[in-house]
Order: C-alpha cells, then structure tokens, then sequence
C-alpha cells in the first residue's frame, strides 16, 4: 500500500500544513511518497525529502506548475495516482481547491477534513460545526481525502528519502495566472502560529482594533478576527478564524471582545489554552476558555499588555 501526499508549497519553501498532512499519512500506514508539483521547487523536493515518514518524493518540474493552478496541479497528480491506495491533501484552501477534482476525475467520494486515522478505510471529521464527530469508512480504491492540520502534529525532520524527477504536465488550458497579492506581515502567519491574539464585534471599530497590537506584539502573537469583526470592516480577511475562515490551534488563544458563536467556536476550540475578555459574563467564549476576565476589554488589554 502506497500513499501519495500532494505537498503545499510556494515553489521556495514547503508549507507546514503539507508536514500535518505527511504525520496523518504515516498513521494509515505503508509508503508515504509527497508529490511536489511546481517549477524550480528542487529546493522544496529536498525539504520534504528529509521529512521523517517519507519513502519518496517526486518532483515535477514545469511552467504549468509554476502557480499552483488547480487544474494543472490536479492533472499531475491523476497522471500517476493510479499506482497509490491514498492520495492526501491539507484542508487549506490549496487542497480545497484540488482534491474534489482529483476524486470527481477518479469517480470517488471525497473524505473531507479528517482529524483522526481509525485504519487504512476508516477515518474520523468534525460535522455540525464540530458539534458531532463522523465516523467514514470508504470502500472506494483509490481514498481521496483533505486532512485538517490541527488534527495531526507535524511530523518531525530525519528522513532521508529518495527525490525522483517525473514528466510535468502540460497547461491544461483552462485557467490562468493573472497576479498574486501577497499581504507582508512582522508577525507569524495565523494558520501556522503558536500563539493568536483575536478580536471580535467588540472591539467598536478598525481603530480600536489596534489596541490588540502591543499585546500580539509582547506575545510574538498572529492576529486574528471572528466573522463578524471581520464583516464590519475591523479587521481584513485572511485574519478571519471560524468555520468560514482559518482553522487553528495554536498552544495559546486570546479572544477579546468575541463573544463565542459556534461558527467562531468551530475554528479554535482545538487550541491548548484558551483566554476571553468579554464584559458579558453569560458569552458562551467563557463555556470553552481555561480563563475567563469579565470586564471591559478597553480596560483590560493595555493592563494586561502592561503587566506582560
């Protein structure tokens, strides 16, 4: 039994979620081989070569590649997919845009966003907003399946693994690269962060919202924002933790000023220690915090981020 892992990654660099991805591979058990799909990513093959869990990698290397499109990349990996049991992909929004074609194209059901490996067929994933947990045993030959990162710790470095270069595809014709903004921060980046300083529909405004900075700043923290700070215009989009935005789970989430609604709840739970400032004492943040401050978050913060 072989398991192919579609690695994520920025042709430079291999994105943390594809090393989530790798542990939950080498939970199913057999060979594990990553397909780096990119162009110059030779650097990105070497990386995951010396990923613990890892047999092989394989590296295409080509201009239809070189962005990531979803319809190429899908291609690259249908063109050999049939030789493996599994084929893995992170739930990021990379995987999230090609594993329904690589599973539509191979005519099986998708298992999505899986947090736990039961055996080879049989998986768990979060549903109703992770109210309940599924339980999936598929039957199909070839297993599709998308692995959320906050279920799976990230394998480790001491692998020694093979690199072999395989024919690139060619561009599919159906999409292309028009530009790409990339937003630069000093901070870390959210998904991947140990530590998140989040704000919500408390906090007023895009003004207010600055007074979380000296905290994320004295913490080394990413900043992040529920979906309704977000609709409001406080905070910008890729900052968005919930259901409908980042899954995270880092060892520490401070959330002021957010009230808790399960949508919210959805996309942090999961994280080591949880903290809520919130002036109303009844906000269900306080049901899934370790600790909870009821008092006025204008208040509170500069306090906290003094003391700290």
């Amino acid at each position: 039994m072989s398991i192919l892992v579609i690695a994520e990654h920025d042709n430079a660099a291999l994105k943390g979620s594809t090393l989530n991805t790798i542990a939950a591979a080498s939970k199913i058990g057999g060979d594990v081989h990553v397909l780096v799909a990119g162009s110059g990513a030779q650097a990105v093959a070497q990386a995951a070569a010396a990923v613990a869990g890892v047999s092989k990698v394989l590296l295409a290397d080509g201009a239809a590649l070189a962005d990531g499109l979803a319809e190429n990349v899908a291609a690259q990996a249908l063109a050999i997919a049939a030789g493996y049991s599994h084929v893995l992909l992170p739930a990021t929004a990379y995987g999230k845009n090609i594993a329904p074609r690589i599973a539509a194209k191979l005519d099986v059901a998708q298992i999505s966003d899986i947090t736990s490996v039961e055996s080879a067929d049989t998986f768990t994933r979060p549903i109703y907003a992770g109210n309940a947990i599924a339980t999936v045993q598929s039957s199909d030959a070839i297993k599709v399946i998308t692995v959320r990162t906050t279920g799976f710790d990230a394998a480790g470095a001491g692998g020694s693994a093979a690199v072999e270069t395989i024919a690139a595809v060619a561009d599919s014709g159906k999409s292309g690269f028009v530009s790409r903004e990339v937003a630069k921060s000093e901070r870390p980046e959210l998904a991947g962060a140990k530590i998140v300083v989040s704000g919500g529909r408390g906090m007023g405004s895009a003004e207010n919202f600055k007074l979380l900075e000296p905290l994320a700043d004295k913490l080394g923290a990413a900043m992040g924002a529920s979906r309704a700070a977000v609709d409001a215009g406080y905070a910008p989009n890729d900052w968005q933790v919930g259901q409908t935005g980042k899954i995270v789970a880092p060892q520490l989430y401070v959330a002021v000023g957010i009230s808790g609604a399960i949508q919210h709840l959805a996309g942090m739970k999961d994280s080591k220690v949880i903290v809520a400032v919130n002036k109303d004492g009844e906000a269900p943040i306080f049901g899934v915090a370790d600790y909870g401050l009821v008092a006025d978050l204008f208040a509170a913060v500069p306090e906290i981020a003094q003391a700290l």
